[in-house]
């Protein structure tokens, strides 16, 4: 039993010097900050610099722009003179083809014009 004592002893300090020449490892320098010269006309991006075996390499990210939204036409336009306008009618402006379910708060299938008139107050 006594021949134990001295064997784990050894191994405790030979894993505590294994553990601090792990430590001890050279650590990959971060990667270099983004360049400053970013022209006013771009949008705020984020930027990351790697390096790769074949050399550095530079990722820009930054988010879509929001699509422009026409003008609504008039509730006479979409229904064609009616008094609703259907779903196929609503096509012709993709923002309400969009919103159609929403836009038809009663959900008879077609929006009347009170409910366009709801639903434009939303946008």
């Amino acid at each position: 039993m006594k021949s134990r004592k001295p064997l784990i002893s050894a191994f405790t300090v030979g894993m505590l010097l294994f553990g601090g020449a792990l430590l001890a490892q050279d650590m990959s320098t971060p990667p270099p900050p983004p360049p400053a010269n970013t022209s006013p006309a771009m949008p705020s991006t984020d930027s990351a610099a790697l390096r790769t075996p074949q050399g550095e390499v530079v990722v820009n990210s930054a988010p879509a722009s929001a699509p422009a939204i026409p003008p609504p036409p008039s509730f006479e336009q979409l229904s064609g003179g009616g008094k609703s306008i259907s779903e196929d009618q609503a096509e012709a402006y993709p923002p309400l083809a969009n919103d159609f379910i929403h836009a038809d708060s009663n959900r008879d299938g077609k929006v009347s014009k009170a409910e366009y008139q709801r639903w434009l107050k939303q946008l």
